[in-house]
């Protein structure tokens, strides 16, 4: 696995934008059953595992996924025929991965028994 940042499309997938050269891309190519894990905002927050199939695209069948990836993790790019040339410039591919089961949410963070020895 490798830290990448991720979002939710519309249809409940997991969206990941990446390159074609990738182990991630050509992994998810080879073989669709995939896992990724999710963390919280904060550093030793809660975590959770999730499995499911991924669809690898490129360009130029990536371009309209790579939009709806660009929105759900930043919201509307000020022009979006620039974003799509320079996603194009950049060849890049993105992969989706429909949930299949997922859990169970860990809550990171040191045990309780370590945490009071440290407090002392």
């Amino acid at each position: 696995m490798s830290p990448v940042t991720g979002g939710v499309d519309a249809h409940g997938r997991i969206v990941i934008s990446t390159y074609p050269a990738r182990s991630k891309t050509r992994n998810a190519a080879r073989n669709p059953r995939t896992s990724v894990v999710i963390f919280s905002d904060e550093w030793d927050g809660p975590w959770v595992q999730v499995d499911g199939d991924a669809e690898v695209l490129h360009m130029p069948e990536a371009a309209d996924g790579l939009v709806d990836y660009f929105r759900c993790i930043a919201g509307e790019h000020p022009d979006w025929e620039e974003y799509r040339a320079a996603m194009k410039i950049q060849d890049k591919s993105l992969i989706r991965i429909t949930p299949s089961r997922w859990g169970p949410i860990a809550t990171g963070g040191f045990p309780a028994d370590v945490a009071s020895r440290l407090d002392s």
